[in-house]
């Protein structure tokens, strides 16, 4: 059977251009009618409404709790290296052992989503510098070691010379382990996070260093927790700022992250723990203690707030297909 149009090569002015014609329009065909739910009429941006990403099959308690114990745990082994060559050994300790308990949870999660542990040791056949994955898989064998040694270490009290250079080594590579996933999330198709890579890193950062410092100021005494409150401070500071930054450029594609309450609550909770420290904390084992706790809350609310935000956006078609218009237009 053939198939008629209404296309014709002698130029006729009364048929459509052959750009603007319809295959199999001509003869007695039954016009073709778009179901009712299908059409742009109805708001619809993707086939049928349909989202147009297959939603990521992260479990958010694996994924989520990988971000937020990897950020604390990298920034604690930082802060542990400031207080170790400041001479506030009981800082530097709450520092060691917050980064070794926190990097057993985060290689826990990071197992139990990759479902057998022989897949991590197949990322380290090679070094992709363009892939996050690879580079971060690099990142932590580098660290992980370090932080172990540091941790056991001082646990123990033995080896004190190596734990020592172990904390300074693991301090130096915890801003990578504290950002990285930023760069691993935002490599992915997820429209909140793939559109938001400029400030993520800085969110991360910011989020990473607000829990380390809460974690100091809760376990450390006073007279030992002032880097902790200025950590705490400025963490705070920079992923506020970050955040703020990045739903003002992002605009549309921002709804997820604007209308997501753990985001609000993890805001609102690290400037007031942040605030409180550097006041009352100062003085007061309780306040301290309360700031502290209410830091880190704000930290994990912040890490399950970002990822329950990227889910939500790539669930909705709209998210997908109007930014896509958007950039080209």
């Amino acid at each position: 059977m053939t198939s008629q149009t209404d296309v014709r090569l002698d130029g006729s002015a009364e048929l459509r251009t052959e750009r603007e014609a319809t295959p199999g329009s001509a003869g007695d065909r039954r016009e073709r009618r778009r179901p009712p739910e299908a059409g742009p009429e109805k708001g619809y941006d993707s086939y049928y409404g349909r989202p147009v990403l297959n939603e990521p099959t992260w479990q958010e308690h694996d994924i989520a709790g990988y971000l937020f114990l990897g950020g604390l745990a990298g920034a604690s082994s930082t802060l542990a290296a400031v207080a170790e060559l400041t001479g506030r050994p009981r800082l530097a300790r709450v520092g060691r052992v917050a980064a070794l308990c926190a990097l057993g949870g985060s290689f826990y999660s990071l197992i139990h989503d990759l479902g057998r542990p022989e897949r991590f040791i197949n990322m380290l056949r090679v070094f992709k510098v363009t892939s996050p994955m690879s580079v971060g898989t690099w990142i932590l064998t580098a660290y992980g070691p370090q932080a172990v040694c540091a941790g056991a270490a001082d646990l123990t009290g033995r080896l004190p010379r190596l734990g020592r250079a172990a904390t300074v080594g693991a301090g130096l590579a915890g801003p990578a382990v504290a950002t990285y996933t930023a760069a691993l999330i935002c490599d992915t198709a997820v429209p909140a996070w793939h559109e938001g890579f400029r400030e993520m890193p800085f969110l991360f950062a910011g989020s990473a260093a607000a829990a380390a410092g809460g974690l100091g100021m809760l376990a450390a005494p006073l007279s030992e927790a002032g880097p902790a409150r200025r950590v705490a401070m400025l963490g705070a500071a920079v992923e506020c700022v970050a955040a703020t930054r990045m739903e003002r450029r992002l605009g549309p594609l921002a709804e997820p992250l604007k209308r997501s309450p753990l985001l609000r609550a993890g805001e609102a909770l690290s400037l007031a723990g942040a605030l409180a420290g550097v006041t009352v904390g100062r003085r007061s084992r309780i306040a301290a203690v309360a700031a502290g706790a209410a830091l880190l809350a704000g930290s994990a609310c912040t890490r399950f707030g970002i990822f329950r935000a990227g889910m939500e956006s790539a669930n909705d078609p709209k998210y997908t297909v109007q930014w896509q218009r958007r950039k080209l237009a």
